[in-house]
């Protein structure tokens, strides 16, 4: 059995936002990156994933990039939406995953389900993992934010929001 870990040394872990609604045209589709988090990985001799873990600090999410909008997303824009997520949307609570069941394919990808604490609710949740021939991983997983408590940003009376449905994206370096 061998244990590895993992940070943002070795990975980037980020969340895809989109936006909808009437005036979704002003708004940006967002790259955020969690700059602090830390997972471990077990895997067994025979090359088979049998638990993993992951924890990030709610206050460590950075906006990389922000595309579309009918202007340029600015480092004050993007100063806003970290305070944003911070203030109202994640408001401090923890994140983590717990693995529960780790189903492994024959090509050397994995389905995970664990337990997903965000928002300060906690949620069974699927990702799917795959290790490069260095053992890094790379993971997927759709999170629908209402399923976990968290009301999606809206502004200007609901015409700009951004989608409940955020994709969570884990790519190894």
């Amino acid at each position: 059995m061998a244990t590895h870990n993992y940070g943002p040394s070795d990975a980037k872990l980020l969340v895809h936002t989109k936006r909808e609604g009437a005036a979704a045209k002003l708004g940006h589709d967002l790259d955020i990156e969690v700059t602090s988090w830390q997972g471990t990985l077990e895997i067994a001799d025979d090359g088979s994933a049998t638990s993993a873990e992951m924890t990030a600090d709610p206050n460590s999410l950075e906006v990389r990039e922000g595309t579309g909008g009918a202007k340029a997303c600015s480092d004050k824009d993007k100063a806003e939406i970290k305070s944003t997520i911070e203030k109202k949307v994640l408001q401090g609570k923890p994140i983590s995953f717990h693995s529960t069941d780790i189903k492994t394919s024959g090509d050397g990808t994995y389905s995970m389900r664990g337990d997903l604490e965000l928002g300060g609710n906690t949620r069974p949740i699927t990702f799917l993992v795959s290790l490069n021939g260095s053992g890094i991983p790379s993971a997927t997983a759709e999170v629908t934010q209402s399923e976990w408590g968290i009301k999606p940003y809206s502004a200007m009376m609901g015409a700009l929001k951004v989608r409940d449905t955020v994709s969570v994206e884990l790519s190894g370096r």
